[in-house]
C-alpha cells in the first residue's frame, strides 16, 4: 500500500502531472528557440536600415556615385 497509489499518484493524478511536465519542456524549448533567434525579423529590418543608412552615408561623402547608390538600393531591396 506505500506504493504509487497509497500516495494518490494513480491513473487520475499521475497523468495530469506527466502532462504538465511535458507542457512545460515544450514552453521551455520554444522560449530557448526564440531567445536564441533573438526576434529575427526585428533584427533583419534593423539591419536592412542600418546598411541603408552607410549607403546614405557613403553617398553624402562621395564615396559612391549615384549610379552605384541606386545599384546598392535595389540590392537591399530599397526605393531607388
Amino acid at each position: 500500500m506505500g506504493g504509487w497509489n497509497g500516495m494518490g499518484w494513480g491513473m487520475g493524478w499521475g497523468w495530469l502531472f506527466l502532462v504538465l511536465v511535458i507542457v512545460g519542456v515544450v514552453v521551455l524549448v520554444v522560449a530557448l528557440v526564440r531567445g536564441f533567434d533573438g526576434g529575427g525579423r526585428q533584427r533583419t529590418e534593423a539591419g536592412r536600415d542600418r546598411a541603408r543608412q552607410i549607403i546614405d552615408e557613403r553617398y553624402a561623402r562621395g564615396e559612391i556615385d549615384s549610379t552605384e547608390y541606386q545599384e546598392r538600393l535595389r540590392e537591399l531591396g530599397g526605393r531607388g
